[in-house]
């Protein structure tokens, strides 16, 4: 078992895979700023009190989340963005209830989503499919870049849609789900399985818990492994390394506990914990580069 758990690691890809990238594919991680929040709405417990210390005074732990995009260079599919960041001008969309609960902490102009695919030796003009995690404000917010653009598949479970829209038109759920960039006009796809083979080497998995559809990336690449991007189905490390629920932010946790298992492969959640520095995330983004070139 050691040695299966080596080669793993060195980047093999177990044998019951069969959906492998093409020679050629390389993905590259975008930071798109960063936001802070209470634990208490990513870790389930965060900043409680308790009886014993209830004449202790303390300052509720805050945790620095960095916000991501993944830009596929796909040799079949072209150009493939997966979720798209908080958008432009976020802190006055948003408005200044939820600027302030998940305040914009670190912010230059190389976060812009458009600025960032540049710095990859791409253009966001030339980005064909977009594959949305879920469609909080924090991860769609970006589709405001594409509202023009027609050409491009913006690809959602249907669950997830459902939610998003009904939400926006009912106020339910207020303020997680924006009507700016949840425009009927866009080129929607939706798809309603547990797993889908989205294209050669890309497989989507339906992860309800955080939100009612919202979905996981696995990507199989032949030299490096397999990579699996679960947006906010783990908000932080200790979600899935020590299997603490979310916190607030947490909406069916049954359907959490059964969608989170332990997998042999890189994971990325949707957002880092405070170890993680914005150094040491461009470090990781760097070495990933250097990995699937």
């Amino acid at each position: 078992m050691a040695g299966i758990h080596a080669q793993i690691d060195n980047g093999a890809i177990a044998s019951y895979v069969s959906n492998v990238c093409p020679l050629g594919t390389t993905f590259h991680l975008i930071e798109v700023g960063w936001l802070e929040c209470d634990e208490g709405f990513v870790v389930r417990g965060g900043n409680s009190s308790l009886r014993s210390t209830r004449d202790v005074s303390f300052v509720n732990k805050r945790r620095e989340l960095v916000l991501y995009c993944v830009l596929i260079d796909h040799p079949h599919e072209g150009l493939i963005l997966w979720e798209t960041g908080c958008g432009k001008d976020y802190p006055e969309i948003w408005g200044p209830a939820a600027s302030d609960v998940f305040a914009r902490v670190r912010y230059e102009p190389k976060h812009e989503l458009a600025t960032a695919i540049q710095a990859t030796g791409h253009n966001i003009k030339d980005v064909k499919k977009i594959i949305m995690g879920h469609l909080h404000l924090d991860h769609a917010g970006g589709l405001d870049q594409f509202l023009d653009r027609k050409d491009v598949e913006i690809w959602v479970h249907e669950e997830e849609l459902k939610s998003a829209f009904w939400s926006v038109a009912t106020g339910a759920d207020e303020g997680v789900y924006l009507g700016h960039y949840l425009n009927p006009n866009l080129n929607w796809k939706t798809f309603d399985e547990q797993t889908l083979d989205f294209c050669q080497g890309i497989t989507l998995h339906h992860l309800p818990g955080h939100t009612a559809g919202l979905v996981g990336m696995q990507i199989n690449m032949q030299k490096t492994g397999t990579f699996f991007f679960v947006s906010d189905h783990c908000h932080v490390i200790e979600n899935w390394r020590d299997g603490i629920p979310q916190g607030w932010l947490a909406r069916d946790h049954a359907a959490w506990s059964r969608t989170t298992a332990p997998r042999e492969l890189v994971l990325w959640p949707s957002i880092s914990s405070s170890a993680v520095s914005p150094k040491l995330f461009s470090l990781l983004a760097m070495k990933m580069g250097e990995m699937l070139a």
